[in-house]
């Protein structure tokens, strides 16, 4: 098992953010990878689910090893819903992907549920608007299958 130190020195509410280590997600083999995100509200660490999001995974993890999410926040928090970060700008406008272009929703990441603890990838209504951002949802929020691409399961840090 290998360890993708994501620093999200980020807070619950709007302080820093996720890294991922080595360099490139080229390196390593996600489905035996846990990412580690800190933030001044303690520790999440989840796993990526490659097999369904190979492409969306390696896009968190690419930019957590680029050092993107370093001191980034979570902009968005709504109690009892979800946390949201990811934008470098604070803003919930900003972000980019590893390749610097918008991706698109994978298939396989698209029919995984919403359930307590799940990482997917925010995007806006337009088509390949997937960048930066993500959200760890707090409760199942099935409402939102099927529209959202799921790339990760929290393990530890929920609390």
């Amino acid at each position: 098992m290998k360890i993708l130190f994501a620093t999200l020195l980020a807070a619950l509410m709007a302080a820093p953010f996720p890294s991922i280590l080595p360099n490139s997600a080229e390196e390593i083999d996600l489905s035996e990878t846990i990412a580690v995100i800190e933030t001044n509200q303690g520790t999440i660490k989840f796993e990526f689910n490659p097999t369904e999001a190979p492409n969306l995974s390696k896009n968190f993890a690419t930019l957590a090893s680029r050092k993107y999410y370093d001191g980034t926040i979570f902009h968005r928090v709504i109690k009892g819903f979800m946390i949201q970060g990811g934008d470098p700008t604070g803003t919930g406008r900003g972000g980019e992907s590893y390749t610097g272009e918008g991706l698109a929703d994978e298939p396989g990441a698209l029919k995984l549920k919403h359930i307590r603890g799940v990482v997917a990838c925010a995007k806006s209504s337009q088509p390949n608007s997937i960048r930066s951002q993500f959200y760890i949802v707090h409760k199942p929020s099935h409402f939102l299958d099927g529209n959202y691409s799921v790339f990760g399961q929290v393990t530890e840090g929920m609390d």
